[in-house]
């Protein structure tokens, strides 16, 4: 088995565009995970919909899943997917001060869905804490991770396998 390489250099060692256009056109999934670290108190909050700015988690939902529509505009070699489904959860450990947004998205494309399941797990992160700064300016985003991704040539990939 040859070793990997980076398939956004060209021969001549400049950034390009993957092309694609001989790929076959599969059902593609994606789920990127980000964890946020804030105190218990501020996740007693977060948890209630009680944060000063609002439900953190819904707007950090809606922010996850735009962000995930805009991904070909912010990372520059990202092509442009037709996303069928892309959708936000998060789950808070208000003991241990942890809020886990879990992002999920899918499309059926000639590339795969991971850049976008990333981007809604690092957007949704980051609302989160923009919305509880005020409250803890020590709230950290702790990892922004794949989860899991399936479709395509490469098949089905879960972390930890």
């Amino acid at each position: 088995m040859s070793e990997p390489t980076l398939t956004h250099l060209g021969a001549d060692g400049r950034a390009t565009m993957v092309d694609v256009a001989g790929k076959e056109v599969t059902a593609r999934r994606a789920v990127a995970r980000a964890l946020v670290r804030v105190s218990e108190r501020t996740a007693r909050l977060v948890a209630a919909g009680d944060a000063p700015k609002g439900d953190v988690i819904a707007v950090a939902r809606i922010a996850g899943i735009q962000a995930a529509k805009r991904t070909h505009e912010l990372i520059p070699l990202c092509h442009q997917l037709p996303l069928a489904f892309v959708g936000v959860e998060a789950t808070i450990d208000t003991g241990a001060g942890l809020i886990e947004l879990t992002a999920e998205a899918r499309t059926t494309a000639r590339t795969g869905v991971e850049m976008e399941a990333l981007t809604a797990a690092s957007v949704a992160a980051l609302t989160v804490y923009d919305m509880v700064k005020g409250v803890e300016r020590g709230a950290s985003i702790e990892r922004v991770e794949l989860v899991e991704k399936s479709g395509g040539r490469s098949g089905h990939w879960t972390r930890g396998e």
